[in-house]
Parts: structure tokens; sequence; C-alpha cells
């Protein structure tokens, strides 16, 4: 399994999690349609957001990024600063 997690702070990051909360099925058809998806989460943190996709292989998480950055380029209301990006193979999954 491979996993990556996008770190959003700074401009927008605040508009972008409202507007994931109100567009939650859009997210999930574009998400979930990766090849080799496995799960996604999105959640806030003080300073904006992160999102965690795992898929089976780094290829449908660099994909998922893809879309990712597609979806807000096209749906944002407001500028959004680019994501920090940690990823990596899992050790340990339940």
């Amino acid at each position: 399994m491979y996993v990556v997690i996008r770190s959003y702070s700074g401009q927008g990051a605040s508009e972008l999690f409202d507007l994931l909360a109100q567009r939650e099925e859009d997210v999930k058809e574009l998400i979930s349609g990766v090849p080799g998806f496995v799960t996604y989460a999105a959640f806030r943190t003080e300073d904006g957001g992160r999102t965690v996709t795992v898929c089976q292989d780094k290829a449908g998480t660099d994909e998922s990024s893809k879309r990712a950055a597609a979806w807000i380029e096209e749906n944002g209301t407001a500028p959004v600063d680019p994501p920090k990006i940690a990823e990596g193979s899992t050790v340990l999954q339940f």
C-alpha cells in the first residue's frame, strides 16, 4: 500500500475544506475512481487541513494528487496555496 498526505495551509485552505464538505459526493466520485484506491479522509487542522489517500501503489496516489489539483483548480472559489506533500509505503495498516 502507498499513502499520500496533502497538507493545506495559508491562502484559501479554510475555504477549501468548506468546499470539500459541501461537495462530498463530487470528491468521493473523483478520488474513489482512482485505480487501486483503498481509502480517503479529509480533516481540518488549526492551520487549514489535511487529506489522506491510500492506494495499492504509488501510481494510484500520484493519480489522486493529479485529480485533486485539477479539481481544486476547476472548483475552487479562491486561490489555494499548493499543499505540502508527504508520501510513502505503509509499514502498518489495519
